[in-house]
């Protein structure tokens, strides 16, 4: 049997590998500083020696051992990048903050790396804005994967990257190749980010945002991860029109980035009329917001129906693709509003787009699974194949999910548990169970829209993050770290 030493380490060969390219994520943050002359200049010089040259440490401490990594590495190396990233994240808060406990520190971070968007931090409209940048770039580098990034680099530094995008990615992109080689593929989808994120900013910018406050809430809605620059988040500028923007880049980023690529390389809408979850995520998205839109208006919340349109459309919007910016305390609407909203965000996002929840490929595959049972029972020895696109789904798929989709509740209620059993009132946790594990952002009353998540004890805050990295690693990248067969040989 292999020592320990030589069979971990050339994971934490590949972590320190990766640590070390974050560290220089840091210099944007500090580029502003400098400029800017603000406060947190010196929280960024700490933070990244401090991580340099720990990467650089572990980097070389474990060189010797470098060698190709195997599917378990590939595991191990996601859960230790997902984890570990967010405690060098916080150095920032922690130094220019002092007064900021470690636990709230790594929420903060780990909210920001997993696209949850759940904050603990108040006065965001004080913040100086290197650290506001920060909390934004962590959104944005997690909604497409530090792996990803990774995976496009480590090839050249002689480690190849396969296993890494298989545990990283969701759903069906892990079996689409658009290249040869994975590191181009990484560089592709990478690439098609980068072009729609700065057209956001644009965007925004053109609304009427200035461009700091573009560029952030840009990183924010393409990662959909949803931080904001001001603590009333979007409802701070009142505008209809970058309400508008925020919508329709929200909506593009809930899509697979791999049918944005293919629509960018062959110039033709073609890929989306052949993408199964299109018609889904923006037929169920069109359908909630007129539907909730006559419902909240029916109730008197807003006089007039293109008032109750709007407020409804943007906030749906954002809570349905798992951004979670917020325009006004939808806390206050009658509860089915809310809750629908919630529900949505499990939902609604697709595969390969940087939302979370179940995806929209698992929820119409389940779907039809219940359809195809329901028409065995009249025809038991008929052969019903579940087909998606016009392709029949082999049924080791269909039970695979149908095995998540059975984690993934068995998940929320024991969370929700946990939570009770703390003092949490139910409304609170179960929306902030929800809102964590499809990594939406807010919840309901003590975490909702009007608030944030700063009342919570520290044992509270550390499950609701143990929660988002559940959501955010689709729950069998870390539960298989929990399996004996996987500690085996």
């Amino acid at each position: 049997m292999r020592r320990p030493i030589s069979r971990f380490a050339p994971v934490l060969h590949v972590f320190g590998m990766v640590i070390l390219i974050f560290s220089f994520t840091m210099l944007v943050p500090l580029l502003t500083a400098l400029v800017g002359h603000d406060a947190a200049q010196f929280a960024f010089d700490e933070s990244f020696a401090v991580t340099l040259i720990a990467g650089f440490a572990l980097w070389l401490g474990a060189r010797r051992w470098r060698r190709e990594l195997k599917v378990r590495d590939g595991f191990l190396l996601v859960m230790l990048v997902w984890t570990g990233l967010p405690a060098f994240a916080t150095l920032p808060f922690l130094i220019h903050s002092p007064e900021m406990s470690f636990t709230d520190a790594y929420f903060e971070a780990i909210s920001g790396l997993t696209t949850t968007g759940a904050t603990v931090m108040s006065g965001l409209d004080t913040l100086p804005p290197s650290l506001n940048l920060w909390r934004h770039l962590l959104n944005w580098l997690g909604g497409m994967g530090i792996i990803v990034l990774a995976v496009a680099i480590l090839p050249l530094l002689g480690v190849g990257g396969r296993q890494l995008l298989k545990a990283e990615l969701p759903g069906p992109i892990k079996d689409t190749k658009l290249t040869p080689r994975i590191a181009d593929t990484a560089k592709l989808l990478w690439a098609t980010y980068a072009a729609l994120t700065v057209a956001c900013a644009v965007a925004l910018k053109w609304a009427g945002m200035s461009w700091f406050d573009a560029v952030c809430h840009a990183f924010a809605a393409l990662s959909l991860g949803g931080f904001s620059t001001h603590d009333a988040s979007v409802g701070y500028f009142d505008s209809p029109l970058i309400e508008g923007v925020l919508i329709v880049f929200m909506l593009l980023a809930a899509l697979n980035f791999v049918t944005h690529f293919l629509a960018f390389r062959q110039r033709s809408l073609q890929p989306y009329r052949h993408d199964p979850e299109v018609a889904g995520v923006l037929g169920l998205v069109i359908a909630s917001c007129l539907g909730i839109s006559l419902y909240v208006w029916q109730a008197g919340v807003y006089p007039e129906f293109l008032t109750a349109l709007r407020h409804v459309s943007f906030n749906l919007v954002s809570l349905a693709t798992d951004c979670g910016f917020v325009s006004t305390d939808f806390n206050t609407w009658p509860m089915f509003a809310p809750m629908w909203m919630l529900l949505l965000s499990c939902i609604t996002a697709s595969a390969g787009s940087t939302g979370g929840g179940l995806k929209m490929i698992r929820a119409v595959l389940m779907f039809r699974q219940g359809v195809r049972e329901l028409e065995h029972q009249l025809h038991p020895a008929a052969r019903l194949p579940v087909k998606i696109g016009g392709h029949a789904v082999p049924n080791q798929i269909v039970f695979a999910i149908q095995a998540f989709v059975m984690m993934y509740i068995a998940t929320i209620v024991t969370m929700t548990l946990v939570l009770l059993a703390s003092g949490l009132d139910f409304v609170s946790a179960f929306s902030a169970v929800i809102a964590c594990i499809n990594n939406a952002g807010p919840g309901l009353n003590e975490v909702g829209p009007g608030t944030n998540y700063a009342s919570l004890n520290d044992f509270q805050t550390w499950v609701l993050a143990f929660t988002m990295l559940l959501g955010r690693l689709e729950l069998f990248t870390v539960f298989v770290l929990f399996t004996r067969a996987f500690w085996r040989g």
